[in-house]
């Protein structure tokens, strides 16, 4: 395996060289099996030299000693640069400076540093994203170390390449001297970042090789800043800066805490194939003003100057387009029920009838943007009914496909498991990288979408609810079999119960079965027959004996008992005993690294 690994190492740097500039890899590099681009290639126009990183302080990481710990920078130099000293603990999300030695190792630049292993959950894509904020990638990480996802044990010391690069001829004729390595933040475009750094957008195109200056921007990848001098703290711009607050020994290690996301990207789930998370496109949101829509009586009037007052929202499409593009909402458009497909200037999209209030939804989906989420590009108000506008799902839902698929190729344990992780990420991302956080509170096989490559979006967040809301609710919305037992018994609203409803989902992968089973005694929950087999003395063989036959792979026993003590651990009837979807999405990476070893 390691022979395959340095090839493709190789490979990655000769695509990588074939560019004038460096290339900005986008969300691949969430891959931890990616096969394009890993750090910057040795391009510059010298083998070393002074780079810079920026990099948010997060406990335990929020002071100067222990950032230098983790980066193997200079202390003093990390607080002369921050105009700082040399115990400042910072506030939390305050951008650090990093310096950093670049220099060629092989056919990439890098910065090495080392991290010792603290806890038994990390992986190399936690470690990578998690720790070192993108900084780092998981290829790269598999790339320097010998250790495999498994042998990953607290007290190991890993080899971490951190990404720089030095400036090519080109850039150091244009005047710039050093090269920054910056993480993308969810809002963040090409002319904002420029302006925060004082640099030509311009400059920041060419050095990263991207079209234009609306070019794609993925949270948890790097861009390079071309900068003419050595930065400053107070280039940064970042308006979460406040003074230092207090002195500071060096901590002990530990994990990193989780990042914090805002608004208008979409999360990769180029993470979900090496992970997760993934394949994303920046959704175009259009202002719109409160005269657009002028205030009357009307409760639906009302429902759109509310749409309206949001700083940004997707396009407000007039009804004669929505006509056009689904033939007059002709029969032969009708995906299901009051949804239609119609084609808009070259591009299918979905058109969805509603007659109730969508401001709840739309004001959700503009703020939380990934690839396993859906799409909406858009909405239109006519005569009192509203129309949702959202990117087409060619294979329609996780259960309409389930029911129809019967080739071993098409339900192989890759797709599946590649399902999962897709939606593990979208709920991932809802419940701790964005601001607020999110309860989809509906998440069933109907409400999960597959797209052309069977790729998995989440859909239908007309019920979900801000974590920072979460407690009683006595107005239950839910899917019978897939509501967590507090919600059913209490109304209790945490983000522990769409956990327990993904473990219905992966049990719905495991065995094709509906999360309602229909039989001539009456109707039995997956969740509970499943239980009851894995229970029993003989798990392995009832649980082969349930699974639909045409969903069977006889040399897969093994791959579907992991996933159903998985699902098991997310139906624990006490919230609190449930895992995070953090760990949830650790523990599937596991599993798909089995099942590419079983190919």
């Amino acid at each position: 395996m390691n022979w395959l690994l340095n090839i493709l190492c190789i490979l990655n740097f000769l695509i990588s060289c074939t560019k004038a500039q460096q290339e900005y890899s986008g969300n691949s590099v969430l891959n931890c099996e990616n096969e394009i681009g890993t750090n910057y290639s040795c391009n510059g126009r010298n083998s070393t030299c002074q780079a810079f990183l920026i990099f948010k302080a997060r406990d335990p990481y929020n002071s100067v000693p222990g950032i230098a710990a983790l980066m193997s920078s200079n202390m003093s130099e990390i607080a002369r640069i921050n105009n700082v000293t040399r115990l400042t603990v910072f506030a939390p999300e305050k951008e650090v400076i990093i310096p950093v030695d670049c220099s060629c190792s092989g056919l990439y630049y890098q910065a090495k540093t080392m991290y010792y292993i603290s806890a038994l959950i990390e992986t190399y894509f936690v470690i990578a994203n998690n720790t070192y904020q993108g900084l780092s990638t998981c290829n790269a990480l598999v790339c320097q170390n010998e250790y495999d996802e498994f042998s990953l044990r607290p007290g190991l010391e890993l080899q971490v390449p951190l990404r720089c690069a030095c400036p090519t001829a080109k850039q150091a004729a244009k005047g710039s001297k050093y090269l920054m390595t910056y993480s993308i933040n969810v809002g963040d475009d090409i002319l904002t970042v420029g302006k925060r750094f004082k640099v030509n957008g311009r400059n920041i195109i060419e050095a990263n090789g991207f079209l234009d200056e609306n070019s794609v921007l993925y949270p948890f990848t790097t861009i390079l800043i071309p900068l003419p001098s050595e930065p400053s703290n107070l280039d940064t711009g970042n308006e979460n800066y406040r003074k230092p607050i207090r002195s500071f020994s060096p901590p002990s290690a530990a994990n990193a805490s989780k990042g914090k996301s805002k608004r208008n990207l979409y999360i990769g789930s180029g993470v979900a194939t090496g992970f997760v998370v993934s394949w994303v496109i920046l959704l175009a949101l259009f202002k719109k003003r409160d005269s657009k829509f002028p205030r009357r009586s009307s409760s639906h009037e009302d429902i759109l100057v509310e749409i309206a007052n949001i700083d940004h929202v997707p396009k407000v499409f007039k009804f004669k387009e929505l006509k056009h593009a689904t033939q007059n909402f002709d029969s032969k458009n009708r995906i299901k029920g009051s949804v239609y497909w119609g084609g808009f200037k070259g591009e299918t999209l979905a058109v969805k009838m509603a007659i109730m209030d969508v401001s709840r939804e739309v004001n959700i989906l503009h703020k939380i943007n990934h690839f396993n989420l859906i799409k909406l590009c858009g909405y239109c108000e006519h005569k009192g009914c509203f129309f949702l506008v959202f990117e087409y799902m060619q294979n329609g839902s996780l259960r309409e496909w389930l029911i129809r698929t019967k080739s071993q190729d098409t339900i192989s344990w890759k797709k599946r498991i590649q399902i999962v992780l897709d939606v593990a990420n979208g709920l991932h991302y809802l419940h701790s990288f964005t601001k607020p956080g999110y309860i989809h509170k509906n998440i069933n096989s109907r409400n999960i979408l597959l797209d052309n490559n069977i790729r998995a979006k989440i859909t239908n967040f007309s019920v979900a609810k801000e974590t920072d809301t979460s407690g009683m609710s006595w107005e239950l919305v839910g899917t019978t079999g897939y509501m967590a037992p507090e919600y059913a018994e209490r109304g209790t609203v945490t983000s522990k119960m769409d956990i327990y409803v993904f473990g219905v989902v992966l049990l719905e992968l495991v065995t094709g079965k509906d999360a309602v089973i229909v039989e001539e005694s009456g109707e039995i929950l997956l969740s509970a027959a499943v239980a009851a087999i894995m229970e029993g003395e003989n798990a392995e063989i009832e649980l082969d004996g349930f699974i639909k036959a045409d969903m069977r792979e006889d040399s897969d026993l093994e791959i579907a008992i992991s996933v159903a003590n998985l699902s098991l651990r997310c139906l624990t009837r006490e919230p609190t005993n449930r895992p995070s979807m953090e760990e949830t999405v650790s523990c599937l990476l596991k599993i798909q690294v089995n099942v590419h070893k079983a190919e």
